[in-house]
């Protein structure tokens, strides 16, 4: 069991960076790649042995698979870090209008100070260590607070870290909710979080209370549209995998699908065809994720439970001459469901998990009036080839991000910004956004010697109604 640190000590830590920041409000080039370049080296030299954590607090997920979902991402995006940092830090020149010159103005970026996160567990590795790199790069100290439900990856990150970096550059604490409560309460320069919806209010509620700006990284059910122009095999294999890597423990993982009435047929053959293609078998493979917690478990059995008792249709799959999972195994079988009520859990919680619903609809227009009735998602999946629909679709829905005919693929271009709208988040990171975001960018107006700001001064007389005059006609 982790030990939750005293109050007093997780003050402290706040108050070293707190004072480290302020003593160093610039932060210059050559010391933030020196962090950056040591969050790589711990990446290059301790990477097996991350992934061997998550696979010890899993239970059962590939090293493989913490490979390209947590280690890669990571390497990517320290890569572009390193490469445009320069280029991010300098001033950005602005226009200066007529009336105010010759002056010139600016803005400088400099760090906001001390940023914390809070991280989840479905991607331990990727989602503690994404926001620490883009908040370092952006010459911040930081706080990092992982999930306590992988206590094995927290532990091993705090004990990576301290011996890489100094307490007041980037510091790991470990606890339960009550540490992540008091945690959230610190009052940061900014407050990363990533995780559910109902726990995102009240970190934000926890970060008003300090006037503390948020970034939230939520959650929420994201549509796959199938339209009538899609090849089914095709978005049947790309929605399974999209669905079923890390067994649906992923925030933009498919929460249900929409496709057009009397395709159901076809889409359940299509999609049972692609679980045996990436998944042979269920019970025992290590390429299949297990649920995290016998809690976690039994809250999606219960949500297939309520779906039966509501004369829902449950399609479970189990590949090749496979079995039911064994007593006690985590490892749960993807399963589809067909008609499910429109008040039922299924259809209004977050699934998380490797649970699809699939809904009928007529026309594409009610499509987008069913999602849109409901709160924005993080990401919405389309798969067609009718531009004419695709644009439809693009046009009158809004989410966090889209990737058109695949899933999940949008989070992986180091170019794209990524973040929620509305109740699936705000704020978003990855690339050069994310170092605006835990950036301070500084307006500056430098005056000319040469100025006359004395035509603007009092008393105010004919001279000022004459340059006001001109200046109403050129503005």
């Amino acid at each position: 069991m982790i030990s939750s640190p005293p109050p007093s000590s997780l003050h402290s830590l706040f108050e070293a960076q707190h004072r480290a920041s302020r003593a160093q409000a610039e932060v210059p080039l050559a010391l933030r790649r020196e962090r950056l370049l040591k969050m790589r080296a711990l990446l290059a030299q301790h990477g097996a042995a991350l992934a061997g954590a998550v696979q010890a607090d899993f239970g059962v997920r590939s090293p493989q698979l913490t490979e390209i979902a947590d280690l890669f991402v990571l390497r990517t995006l320290l890569a572009g870090a390193l490469k445009n940092l320069a280029r991010w830090m300098k001033p950005v020149r602005v226009r200066t209008p007529l009336y105010l010159q010759p002056a010139r103005a600016f803005l400088l970026r400099q760090p906001l100070g001390v940023v914390g996160v809070i991280s989840p567990w479905n991607y331990p590795v990727q989602l503690a260590l994404g926001p620490v790199i883009t908040a370092l790069a952006a010459g911040n100290r930081v706080m990092l607070k992982p999930s306590e439900l992988t206590p094995r990856t927290s532990a091993l990150l705090a004990e990576l870290i301290g011996q890489s970096f100094a307490p007041e550059e980037l510091c790991v604490v470990q606890g339960d909710g009550d540490v992540a409560a008091a945690f959230a309460g610190l009052p940061f320069d900014h407050l990363f979080f990533t995780g559910s919806t109902a726990v995102g209010r009240k970190v934000a509620a926890a970060a008003a209370a300090n006037l503390t700006p948020t970034t939230l990284e939520l959650g929420g059910k994201s549509p796959c549209i199938i339209d009538a122009s899609c090849d089914l095999e095709q978005a049947a294999l790309k929605i399974a995998h999209g669905k079923l890597l890390n067994a649906g423990q992923t925030c933009i993982a498919p929460d249900y699908v929409l496709l057009p009435e009397g395709r159901e047929a076809a889409f359940a053959q299509a999609f049972e065809r692609a679980v045996a293609r990436l998944f042979p078998s269920i019970e025992g493979n290590p390429d299949y994720a297990a649920i995290i917690s016998p809690r976690q478990h039994a809250r999606l059995q219960a949500l297939l439970d309520d779906a039966r008792n509501d004369s829902a249709r449950v399609q479970e799959i189990i590949p090749g001459n496979g079995t039911a999972a064994a007593a006690g195994s985590r490892q749960m079988p993807p399963a589809l469901v067909f008609h499910p009520a429109p008040d039922s859990r299924l259809l209004n919680e977050e699934i998380f998990g490797p649970i699809l619903p699939v809904l009928p609809y007529q026309s594409l227009d009610e499509a987008i009036a069913y999602v849109n009735a409901r709160p924005r998602p993080l990401a919405l999946y389309w798969f067609g080839t009718d531009a004419a629909a695709r644009h439809k679709v693009l046009s009158r829905t809004v989410s966090g991000g889209v990737t058109v005919n695949d899933t999940l693929m949008h989070i992986a271009h180091p170019h794209l910004p990524f973040g929620g709208v509305g109740e699936s988040g705000w704020g978003a990171y990855h690339g050069e956004a994310g170092f605006l975001r835990l950036t301070h960018q500084k307006p500056v107006l430098a005056q000319s010697k040469w100025a006359r700001g004395d035509l603007f001064y009092p008393p105010y007389g004919r001279r000022f109604d004459q340059v006001m005059g001109l200046l109403k006609r050129i503005i």
